[in-house]
């Protein structure tokens, strides 16, 4: 029986908790087989970044082709993309083998407002990646960014952002609310390709440790596209296995984020 297969792209989190190392344990956990090219090692746990090592393109290209011409993915999640250069060698080489199912995460602002990609890369990013993407999964300082806007404060703004940035860049996109902090609810917007949009809620849970949801919930999504569900489905099963994972509430140690999939 043919395993289902997902390609991430993304930087090395050491603290194990967010990028290639969240997608490889979430991809297990939803049923396919993971797979990765890595942009950058980083030095990081859930409390910062220390130091980051950017791949050289040649590396990066050689670690998607490899993949290609031997497992070819039946999705592909992009995280951390650690600057122009890598982003243009992304999107060459998927454009190049015709990628499909392609769930990006654009890592561009921090949940303190910080600004995690310089600009060239964020323009690059617009103008070459984001119109490859089957969905991206924005949160809402990052959908700010994308759509040239100051603030998203309401529903309806997420709704109206939602459009503006699929009709611009040809995709779908996942407005996660969970920055609007304004009730016990959390509300995701899912704008598709049609501009049909579709509200997704749920209640929060108290629980701290988030590090590397972001990363959780797009490799989810992207396993489940892999192994065949439609788009809203695989986003609604995403949020599923991503609440479960939250709901366990495990702690490692002071100050540390959740151990997931155990």
């Amino acid at each position: 029986m043919k395993k289902n297969t997902v390609l991430t792209i993304a930087g090395s989190d050491s603290s194990g908790g967010a990028g290639i190392q969240a997608d490889l344990k979430t991809m297990k956990g939803c049923g396919v087989f993971g797979m990765s090219a890595i942009t950058a090692v980083t030095a990081q746990n859930t409390t910062g970044v220390r130091s980051i090592l950017k791949m050289p393109e040649n590396i990066l290209m050689d670690q998607i082709d490899a993949v290609f011409e031997d497992i070819r993915p039946d999705a592909v999640k992009i995280g951390m993309t650690a600057g122009a250069e890598l982003i243009r060698t992304i999107a060459e080489r998927l454009a190049f083998y015709k990628a499909e199912n392609i769930v990006l995460d654009p890592v561009m602002v921090a949940t303190s407002g910080a600004k995690l990609m310089e600009d060239e890369a964020a323009e690059t990013l617009k103008k070459e990646l984001i119109p490859q993407a089957t969905l991206i999964t924005p949160n809402i300082p990052e959908a700010c960014v994308l759509a040239g806007v100051s603030s998203i404060e309401t529903e309806e703004d997420m709704v109206r952002c939602a459009k503006q940035i699929a009709e611009e860049f040809g995709c779908a996109v996942l407005l996660k609310g969970g920055h609007m902090a304004t009730s016990d609810m959390s509300t995701d917007i899912l704008c598709l390709k049609s501009l049909k949009t579709v509200r997704l809620s749920g209640k929060r849970i108290d629980n701290p440790n988030t590090h590397g949801t972001g990363c959780t919930l797009s490799s989810a999504i992207a396993s489940f596209l892999a192994r065949g569900y439609g788009l809203v489905d695989s986003v609604e099963r995403g949020k599923r296995y991503l609440t479960n994972c939250i709901a366990q509430n495990l702690d490692l140690g002071e100050g540390s984020g959740p151990l997931w999939h155990v």
